[in-house]
């Protein structure tokens, strides 16, 4: 288990993170910039994560990850990039097949699902040629400021469109706040709407992260009480893996790549459902949340 923050932190998080909003509205640009600090060097690492995937995309493996979205995936708030939900999947993944993987993670700080569909895609297609053994994709967290429902679903729909059936799809996470959470219960409405439709598994992240309370707004995030840290992005691992699982028994029976045998799995199909469907993924979420 990954270690949680001391809630002390999190207290003086979410204090800072107070002043900025008044500051905000009450145009004080001094307790601004200062209250702002921690959101600044969390986004003065962006190039660095970027580069460190960059990087770890060069590793080569027989089973090949391709991950879509926004910052939770890049691992922003994390001690290391790899420490992401994205890295900690890799992570276990390599574990469960006994070698390297490949990764090839698009994800990007600050994407909407618009930016998500005009940036991201594009670059996947590439890699989607190659028909990877999973492929994730977590976005809308960033379309909640300037929410707009049709727009979602449109970019969404879009996204998903080019994107394979085995695809597993997370949901919004959830903010904390009353004010947002109306406009996140609307955006993972649609998200499963649109998943439901194209036969896709969804991992029930919104309740997930709304299940740990205080104690994770607390423990679970960093320096700008937004971003989930080590220990908040292992739970989003952990919701994601029962799907997951699911993915490497099946490209393990297809492949042959050696390991623990796909009846083994801690997430296994149901009989009936090819190893690795989308139904056999979205039966083992909804038992699993």
């Amino acid at each position: 288990m990954m270690p949680a923050r001391s809630p002390i932190d999190g207290v003086r998080a979410l204090s800072t993170a107070a002043v900025a909003g008044v500051a905000r509205m009450a145009g004080w640009q001094r307790a601004l910039d200062w209250a702002n600090r921690p959101v600044m060097a969390l986004s003065d690492m962006q190039p660095v994560t970027a580069n460190w995937w960059r990087g770890r995309r060069k590793q080569s493996g027989r089973f090949h990850y391709l991950a879509l979205g926004d910052s939770t995936g890049q691992g922003i708030g994390a001690s290391v990039p790899g420490r992401s939900y994205v890295g900690q999947l890799a992570d276990r993944i390599e574990a469960e097949l006994g070698e390297p993987i490949r990764v090839t993670n698009l994800c990007v700080s600050g994407a909407t699902s618009f930016l998500c569909a005009r940036d991201q895609l594009p670059k996947a297609v590439e890699p989607l040629r190659e028909s990877p053994d999973l492929v994730t994709l977590d976005i809308g967290a960033n379309d909640i400021a300037e929410w707009d429902p049709v727009a979602y679903h449109r970019n969404l729909s879009r996204i998903l469109d080019a994107l394979p059936g085995h695809t597993v799809l997370g949901e919004v996470p959830c903010f904390h706040l009353p004010w947002n959470d109306r406009k996140v219960h609307e955006a993972n409405a649609i998200l499963r709407r649109v998943a439901e439709a194209r036969g896709l598994a969804v991992v029930p992240i919104y309740e997930a992260t709304r299940a740990r309370g205080l104690r994770g707004i607390l423990t679970e995030f960093a320096e700008d009480a937004f971003h989930p840290n080590d220990r908040g992005y292992e739970i989003w691992a952990d919701t994601f893996w029962p799907a997951v699982a699911v993915r490497v028994a099946a490209a393990r029976a297809a492949a042959a790549i050696p390991g623990i045998t796909p009846g083994d799995s801690e997430a296994p199909a149901e009989p009936g459902d090819a190893v690795g469907s989308p139904v056999a993924a979205r039966e083992q979420v909804e038992r699993s949340a």
